[in-house]
């Protein structure tokens, strides 16, 4: 590409040539300036000198230079090889650049005989190609009606004009008639027409008192105003170079001397300045901001504190809590490894097992002297299913299975059932030797070890049953946290530090487990079940994974953008997933939408350490380091259209915070608008909605 090829705006990349367009010279034949430049300043005039001058300066130049004289920017150009180049050839009559080829040589792309295939060739014609044709009849037919209406003539049918429209453009335009100068479509027209978008230019602000012939007084200036403004640039003074003055009526009013200088420079700031098209959007900011219902309208919730529950001793840190599917009872695990049934009315409490005394001694009978000190249950979780009266407990190394004695008669031997084959387990449980949970697990009865457990048989329920620590399952690190299926049969327990046996999933009735990874991914933090599908969600630090247990396949990757994940909880519908972390995030995921969160909420000043859902009643809840509760409504609608409405309706308050812990745990009631809450501090509440 050869800078002749370039556009006039390319060679001056600096803008200093003259951009007046086609304004004559003359005009500036009695100023000292030739024109304006692109960033409006004036180009001055230079001199040429007298033909002595010009001869001396020809008479310097090298041989084969050649200048001219740009009268546009007042300057002399030196014209380049390239330049004088062309003029020759043009001078010549041959083309201007000499790369063109004037003769190139042909290329023949067709062979110009013609080709007559033989497919088809000896049939006959048929019938109808020797009749006249009705669509033809047809539009011959319709011609003929509009000639004979006068909507068409023999110019627009011989082809002489192709739309009548422009004939009666024309007879309008010979016409003598009286039209409107000023239409008032201009605009539309400018609008519609073809190449760059037309912008209007800005309007001038109308004129105001000081422009009256006849202002107000303190629109006329003094004699002190007046030598301020001389000393003034025009643009700095109030109304430029026009001065307020009155007259006695309007035919005094002389002629304005700057009228002609103005419309200049206003006509220049429309040529030079360039204009952008902006869209204004009138929009009310209130309308931007989602409208809240009133907490009012969105009871129930709990909102007071009702019911302390207290063991009378010296309490400790209270780490989780469970509620019984009807409601009637509440377990807790503390710092001190002692698992405490409540009664939930009357928050009299019914029993406690020691756990940590069970596994003390389990590892002392096994000749295990890594458990020296009592470990705290760190998580706890009571069987969803109605006729299964046991709990699911966490405890160093083990998961033990109690059985809670609250069952009517039929349940009483429902949960015998349930708990039969794994009261009776012998030789580590049916776990095939050749598999990987072989390594990763041990189920041990006990039945045979009653003296271990330092509680008391008798059971709760008036119609027996077993009650107590039932089967102990031994793993190979801490367990973290367990979680039972829907059903009340399978449950999965967690230890961070396993490896690819940290996530192990159990079956009560058959005594069996089974390592569901050959590998994880990151350090696994929680896992539990989808509430409808087969799906297994697992939650590292950062993402949550949800597997299809069937065709052990990952489904789908959720990602929080949170540092370290500490609850999960998955909704009754099983398509919205609640994620809390350490670091003040509460995240809704919605499974139809995206692996991205749904909303981000950051009420809590300190890290969160549960979170869930209520099971019959629009409600989430979270508690946190901070030693407050944050209860929202949560409100799942059917239709797919409609996003989730989440509302903060409620802070509880209620535990203090002991060594930067606070509020550890919470759970709401199964039937009720109720919510349990478990603390640092060892107390338990429960908040009712009054």
């Amino acid at each position: 590409m050869h800078t002749d090829d370039l556009s006039s705006d390319d060679e001056d990349p600096t803008g200093t040539n003259n951009r007046i367009g086609r304004i004559p010279l003359h005009w500036y034949d009695d100023y000292e300036h030739i024109g304006y430049d692109a960033h409006g300043q004036k180009v001055i005039k230079s001199s040429q000198g007298d033909n002595l001058d010009r001869a001396l300066e020809e008479a310097d130049r090298e041989q084969g230079k050649f200048v001219v004289y740009d009268a546009l920017n007042a300057k002399n150009v030196e014209l380049t090889e390239r330049q004088i180049t062309l003029l020759r050839r043009m001078q010549s009559g041959a083309f201007a650049h000499p790369e063109h080829d004037a003769n190139p040589d042909y290329i023949d792309y067709y062979s110009g005989i013609p080709e007559i295939s033989g497919l088809n060739s000896n049939r006959y014609e048929k019938k109808s190609r020797f009749q006249p044709s009705a669509y033809e009849k047809l539009q011959v037919r319709r011609l003929l009606h509009r000639l004979k209406c006068g909507s068409i003539n023999m110019d627009f049918l011989e082809g002489k004009v192709r739309d009548m429209n422009d004939l009666v453009k024309r007879k309008e335009e010979d016409s003598d008639k009286p039209f409107l100068l000023w239409k008032g479509d201009e605009e539309d027209e400018l609008a519609l027409r073809k190449g760059p978008q037309h912008i209007a230019p800005p309007k001038q602000p109308p004129p105001g008192h000081a422009y009256s012939y006849n202002p107000p007084e303190e629109y006329l200036p003094s004699q002190e105003e007046l030598e301020e403004w001389a000393k003034l640039d025009p643009e700095d003074r109030p109304y430029g170079n026009f001065i307020p003055q009155k007259y006695d009526n309007l035919r005094s009013v002389g002629a304005y001397q700057d009228a002609v200088k103005e419309r200049f420079e206003r006509c220049l700031d429309l040529y030079l300045c360039p204009r952008v098209m902006k869209r204004r959007l009138n929009i009310d900011p209130e309308s931007l901001v989602p409208r809240l219902p009133r907490a009012s309208d969105l009871r129930p919730f709990p909102t007071t504190k009702c019911i302390e529950y207290r063991d009378g001793e010296e309490s400790s840190v209270v780490r989780c809590l469970s509620v019984s599917p009807d409601g009637q009872f509440l377990v807790s695990g503390g710092e001190d490894g002692v698992l405490r049934l409540w009664e939930v009315q009357t928050g009299r409490l019914v029993r406690k097992w020691d756990l940590a005394e069970v596994v003390e001694k389990m590892a002392a009978k096994e000749d295990d002297d890594t458990v020296k000190l009592k470990k705290p249950i760190t998580s706890i979780e009571w069987n969803p299913n109605r006729s299964h009266h046991c709990v699911l407990a966490g405890i160093g190394k083990c998961a033990l299975i109690i059985a809670t004695g609250t069952g009517s008669i039929d349940d009483a031997e429902v949960t015998d059932a349930l708990l039969s084959e794994a009261s009776s387990i012998k030789s580590g449980g049916n776990i095939a030797p050749e598999s990987r949970a072989a390594k990763a697990v041990k189920w041990v009865s006990l039945k045979k070890l009653n003296k271990l457990a330092s509680t008391s048989s008798i059971a709760i329920s008036a119609y027996g049953g077993t009650i107590g620590p039932v089967v102990i399952l031994q793993t190979n690190r801490d367990v973290s946290s367990v979680r039972w299926h829907r059903k009340g049969d399978y449950f999965v327990t967690v230890s961070p530090k396993a490896g690819a046996a940290a996530v192990l999933i159990h079956q009560l009735s058959k005594a069996a487990s089974q390592q569901p990874f050959g590998k994880t991914k990151g350090e696994v933090q929680l896992a539990c079940f989808h509430p409808v599908k087969p799906f297994l969600f697992v939650a590292s630090k950062e993402h949550v994974r949800v597997y299809h247990l069937v065709k052990q396949v990952m489904v789908k990757r959720l990602m929080s953008g949170c540092r370290h994940i500490s609850s999960l909880d998955v909704h009754v519908s099983g398509d919205h997933v609640v994620v809390g972390s350490l670091d003040r995030r509460l995240v809704w995921f919605d499974l139809d939408l995206a692996s991205t969160p749904y909303k981000t909420l950051k009420y809590h000043e300190r890290a969160l350490r549960s979170v869930g859902f209520h099971p019959r009643y629009p409600l989430m809840a979270s508690a946190s380091d901070d030693g407050s509760i944050h209860v929202f409504h949560s409100m799942v609608y059917s239709d797919l259209m409609r996003n989730p409405l989440i509302v903060p309706v409620k802070v509880l308050r209620g535990h203090s915070v002991v060594n930067s812990l606070g509020a550890l745990a919470m759970v709401f009631h199964p039937t009720q608008p109720w919510l349990f809450s478990a603390g640092a501090d060892g107390k338990i509440h429960l908040f009712q909605d009054l």
